[in-house]
């Protein structure tokens, strides 16, 4: 995955533009049929995730009962307009397993529409996926035209002021290693000594390592850190023996595994870290407009899905099981306003 997805989620969110959306807001016409429910009170649903998504995921079909209690304490604009209108900031190219359009050529899909869909169908209403850039995502949640963002969005103290969030999944980075490799993380950075590892620059991953190669120097060892123009670059590079790990986003990890598990240089993760660094496990969550009142719906969604056991099957699908959550909550504590 390339690097700018961390940088994707990092930025851009205090600087946003004020003013109508654009065009590219305009919901995405491939909707997988199977997600496209009325709105209703009782009766179950089934959600076909990883629909198109070209060996991102592995195809499932999951039943999800609608919640009347759940759906009750919706607001009444979105129980009278039926839908759950769900924003992505996927513009222009996508990052697969998140988001992306389908094999297709159509369909949007990717874990984090996908759990909007669920989470839809748990409230009974119509899921509308779209799509925009991540500036305007963030336009569309403020204008209401929006009524929660699944894209990838850490939680952070500096964005509540403007935005309730329910947390859904640990923002984690992670260390690939070719299979045959023997080496692991172990949580410790005292393991990086003596290792060769790849990092996008200017990413929050490449300011944690520097910290640890900082740390190593002190105790008189060292850690080579490498750069390449593109993920290809880091991939032959690890194919190759140039370079005995990656340092990125654990979704981006998880893609490239799923993608390559059948060549002739497979991969595994060899240990995860939280984006938010060492005290403070990082958190995505779902976005919505401050004291919009959907913050819980959306949070006692999520929890039903735990509950029952469709979030695993979400997680597994797309093989991010090691950024399950027990619990989703609203507003926990996020990235502090001074690394915001």
């Amino acid at each position: 995955m390339p690097a700018s997805i961390t940088r994707l989620r990092r930025t851009g969110a205090t600087a946003l533009v004020a003013g109508a959306l654009v065009a590219a807001l305009a919901a995405c016409s491939g909707q997988a049929a199977a997600t496209d429910i009325a709105a209703k009170d009782s009766g179950k649903t089934a959600v076909t995730i990883g629909a198109q998504s070209n060996g991102a995921a592995t195809e499932t079909t999951i039943d999800v009962e609608v919640q009347k209690k759940i759906r009750d304490s919706l607001p009444k604009s979105v129980l009278d307009s039926g839908e759950l209108t769900i924003g992505l900031g996927a513009l222009p190219a996508g990052f697969p397993p998140l988001a992306f359009t389908g094999e297709d050529q159509k369909t949007l899909t990717g874990a984090e529409p996908d759990l909007g869909r669920l989470v839809a169908a748990t409230l009974g209403l119509k899921p509308v996926a779209q799509n925009a850039t991540w500036d305007n995502l963030f336009v569309g949640i403020d204008s209401g035209k929006t009524d929660v963002g699944f894209s990838n969005i850490t939680d952070t103290e500096q964005r509540k002021e403007k935005y309730d969030f329910a947390s859904y999944r640990q923002d984690n980075l992670a260390f690939e290693v070719l299979k045959s490799s023997t080496w692991s993380f172990d949580d410790d950075y005292t393991n990086l000594a003596g290792q060769t590892v790849a990092v996008g620059s200017g990413t929050n991953q490449e300011k944690i390592l520097l910290e640890w190669q900082k740390k190593l120097k002190a105790e008189g060892k060292t850690l080579t850190i490498k750069y390449y123009p593109d993920q290809n670059g880091v991939n032959l590079a690890l194919n190759s023996g140039k370079i005995s790990a990656y340092f990125g986003p654990n979704p981006g990890v998880a893609y490239h595994e799923a993608q390559d598990k059948d060549s002739a240089n497979p991969t595994r993760t060899a240990g995860t870290f939280s984006g938010a660094g060492a005290t403070l496990q990082g958190l995505i969550a779902a976005t919505v407009k401050k004291d919009s009142g959907l913050a819980q719906p959306v949070a006692d969604a999520i929890n039903y899905l735990i509950d029952n056991g469709q979030y695993a099957e979400w997680l597994n699908a797309y093989n991010l099981s090691n950024e399950a959550v027990d619990k989703a909550e609203v507003n926990p504590p996020g990235l502090p306003l001074d690394n915001s």
